[in-house]
């Protein structure tokens, strides 16, 4: 055998040092990438629309004041349409494509709004609004996977973090055009109808344009289109159509690697199969400790309550409490979008490490400056309960918000992603729902005593955080997926795929290969097959040997 040689190349020594609106394939790849972007925006205005609902009289006045159950099912139906539907989300994503199950969720999305608009009574607003989350679901899960799967290398963890920041851009609008309606239809049906005819703006756009867009290469590759996959990375990744170009060669390399690995270690793509292997639970560990802390932080009280938790504090006055509404969600996206550009030079743990302290010491000021008004009817405590509000936010719009779905995502392998985002999605839906129905009977019930509970919360949150959160930065996709699968997994997919761009180089400059270096740089596929084929047999015989011996030994 030839001996082993190791490759000291990596993504960056082949991706586009210059400005990347220089670079035409990388930004007709962005203008494309809002397409699913905006499914964060509709989710966002979605989400808040009742919130900002509840503030309308008209609104109120027309549904005959719901409080209580009917309250919480209003606020909860969209959730409850949401967990219907996304135990069939990730098969419609792996085996019609990323743009079909964003195009069909578009769809469903649209029928609901327009039976939402047209609503007459409480029964049917609220069918509408499972309706809608029934379709948005199909969209959340397809929307992000496109978003990691085609972003260019070194803007994957922006972009990825994006997503859930734009979240709060569609709460300003919820915010500001429900304010908008009162202020000048006050007294009409259409101030709240309007808000609600708001919502079919983004769905209706991305299915017209979805499938102008590229698919995910990562997708192809697994459907067995590698040379559909490769004229995408090298139309939108290597600014022309030269797939022989050696960033195109070694993402190629590492994505028909990565899958193989895959296949090794899944055996199955079913749900289970993401707590058989120990790297798949410590992902799973990861993924549901983060969904759960997303919604029961504290920040479900706001988020969903903000009618009465500002009235717990003595701001009663409408016009105030739509004010403080808006500009609370423009905060939060001007801090979430200023994190998502923080996220590959801080790095994940750090800001995660950050955002818990911060967020447990301003709660705790948050629930005390409450309790002195509630029980002193202290005015300055209530005064200093809004800014509390915001900085508590600032602390969970740090990582909660841009890294939630981007971590998520880069840390599953591609076979098992979208099951794996299917059930964090599913975890975050039934926590909220639970939001929805505990929050304000709790609040009833103990009054400030209740966010006694989430500062104890946020003290499991914060020791969780410590000890779980892996660093990811500065890695590719393939190879932060393999992270969780041993050291030797992210070594392999780095040897193969610098291996492959080398090659391309040399053959692009017309340098003939002596004999051995020949034998030694034989193409992907061949030294692939045989790796895997070595691997088999020390596998059936002893299982001695790792994975980056046979890796050395095939090469």
């Amino acid at each position: 055998m030839a001996p082993q040689h190791e490759s000291h190349w990596s993504v960056v020594d082949f991706i586009h040092t210059g400005y990347w609106w220089n670079n035409r394939g990388i930004l007709l790849l962005n203008v494309f990438l809002l397409i699913p972007l905006m499914t964060s925006v509709v989710n966002g205005l979605d989400s808040s629309l009742v919130n900002g609902l509840q503030i309308l009289p008209d609104w109120q006045r027309y549904f005959n004041e719901p409080r209580g159950k009917t309250l919480g099912l209003l606020n909860s139906a969209q959730f409850l349409g949401n967990l219907i539907a996304l135990p069939f989300t990730p098969f419609v994503s792996d085996i019609f494509g990323r743009r079909a199950a964003l195009f069909f969720g578009g769809v469903i999305m649209c029928v609901g709004v327009a039976l939402q608009a047209a609503s007459w009574s409480v029964a049917l607003f609220i069918g509408a609004r499972f309706i809608i989350g029934f379709g948005l679901s199909f969209c959340q899960n397809a929307s992000p996977l496109l978003l990691i799967e085609l972003s260019y290398p070194t803007q994957r963890g922006k972009i990825t973090s994006m997503f859930n920041s734009c979240w709060y851009f569609g709460s300003i609008i919820s915010a500001w055009v429900c304010y908008g309606a009162f202020d000048h239809a006050s007294g009409s049906e259409w101030s709240w109808r309007v808000p609600t005819l708001v919502q079919a703006f983004c769905p209706v756009i991305q299915i017209a344009v979805v499938w102008f867009m590229p698919e995910s290469p990562r997708w192809l590759v697994s459907k067995g289109m590698e040379s559909r996959a490769a004229s995408v990375l090298a139309k939108y990744h290597a600014h022309g159509s030269d797939e022989r170009d050696p960033l195109v060669m070694f993402e190629m390399a590492q994505i028909r690697h990565a899958i193989r690995m895959e296949e090794d270690i899944n055996k199955s793509t079913s749900y289970w199969s993401l707590f058989q292997t120990p790297g798949n639970r410590k992902r799973m560990r990861i993924i549901l400790g983060i969904a759960v802390f997303s919604q029961w932080s504290g920040n479900g009280l706001v988020s969903y309550y903000i009618d009465l938790v500002l009235e717990g504090v003595g701001v009663t006055d409408t016009k105030t409490k739509a004010v403080i509404n808006g500009c609370l969600q423009i905060f939060n996206f001007v801090i979430a979008l200023g994190a998502a550009m923080l996220v590959d030079f801080a790095g994940r743990r750090p800001l995660f490490i950050v955002s818990n302290s911060g967020m447990l010491a301003t709660f705790s000021c948050w629930t005390i400056t409450t309790a002195l008004y509630k029980n002193l009817k202290n005015a300055a405590a209530a005064k200093a309960t809004v800014p509390l509000i915001f900085l508590f936010y600032f602390f969970y719009d740090l990582a909660y918000t841009p890294m939630l779905i981007a971590y998520a995502l880069e840390i599953l392998p591609f076979r098992v992603r979208a099951k794996g985002f299917a059930i964090m999605n599913l975890t975050m839906m039934a926590t909220v729902a639970f939001n929805q129905f505990v929050n304000p009977w709790a609040l009833d019930a103990i009054d400030w005593w209740y966010y006694v509970i989430y500062c104890g919360w946020l003290v499991f949150e914060l020791t969780f955080v410590f000890f779980f959160i892996v660093e990811t930065k500065g890695r590719t996709l393939e190879e932060t997926a393999a992270l969780f699968d041993g050291e030797e997994q992210p070594r392999d997919l780095v040897s193969m795929a610098g291996e492959a761009a080398q090659m391309s180089m040399r053959m692009s400059r017309g340098m003939v290969l002596p004999e051995q270096e020949v034998y030694e740089r034989k193409t992907v596929e061949d030294r692939r097959e045989e790796y895997y084929e070595m691997k088999k047999r020390y596998r059936d015989s002893d299982g001695t040997a790792s994975s980056t011996e046979i890796l050395g030994r095939a090469m």
